[in-house]
């Protein structure tokens, strides 16, 4: 972040510069021109010199604009990568609740550290859709066994947050596709709705 900021502060400056030199330069070509027409190629030089000037500070303005670029596609893909890292620690210890069918205290702790973590990365709409994942999970574990229709509540919370989760991950790509948000959401409620039925049957 630091170096961010020092790479803006570095930009501003070339570009104050190359300003001061093309106003700067401007007026001097008209002074060193009048002097320098007795004197052969010194114009030249003079045009020479400032063009040099100029390319320089304009190409140290390029190179800081494309390492500030680069530095802000790295931080993005870390953050992503730190994201994807907590959602998936999240669903993976929600499965391992309703696999064993039962609530420990243990995992309502881990539950309670995770969801700190999402307060930290997630989206809103994923902040939103857990919440009411939360209170389907809380009102199912206070007997700590999960009966079959407290499972179903819980996975049919679980896949709208996993719809929630999809959007803020990978919503970009999705809405290159040529299925809509709107369907793929559908689709994942039906596949959830479904493993409900051959899971109760």
């Amino acid at each position: 972040m630091q170096r961010m900021r020092r790479l803006q502060r570095e930009n501003l400056a070339y570009l104050l510069l190359g300003i001061l030199f093309v106003v700067g330069g401007y007026f001097f070509l008209r002074v060193a021109y009048r002097t320098a027409d007795h004197f052969p190629f010194t114009q030249e030089i003079v045009l020479i010199a400032l063009g040099t000037i100029v390319t320089v500070l304009i190409t140290a303005l390029l190179l800081n604009k494309q390492t500030e670029v680069e530095l802000k596609k790295e931080e993005n893909v870390k953050f992503l990568e730190l994201k994807t890292q907590v959602y998936f620690d999240l669903l993976q210890r929600i499965e391992e609740m309703l696999l064993a069918g039962r609530a420990e205290p243990e995992d309502l702790m881990r539950l309670r550290f995770l969801t700190h973590r999402l307060a930290v990365v997630a989206s809103p709409q994923v902040l939103e859709q857990y919440e009411a994942f939360v209170r389907t999970f809380q009102s199912a574990a206070r007997d700590a066994a999960f009966a079959d229709e407290e499972e179903d509540a819980i996975s049919h919370q679980l896949a709208r947050l996993t719809v929630r989760i999809r959007e803020d991950l990978i919503g970009e790509l999705d809405a290159q596709q040529a299925y809509s948000r709107k369907r793929i959401s559908r689709q994942i409620m039906e596949n959830s709705d479904l493993q409900n039925l051959t899971g109760g049957g």
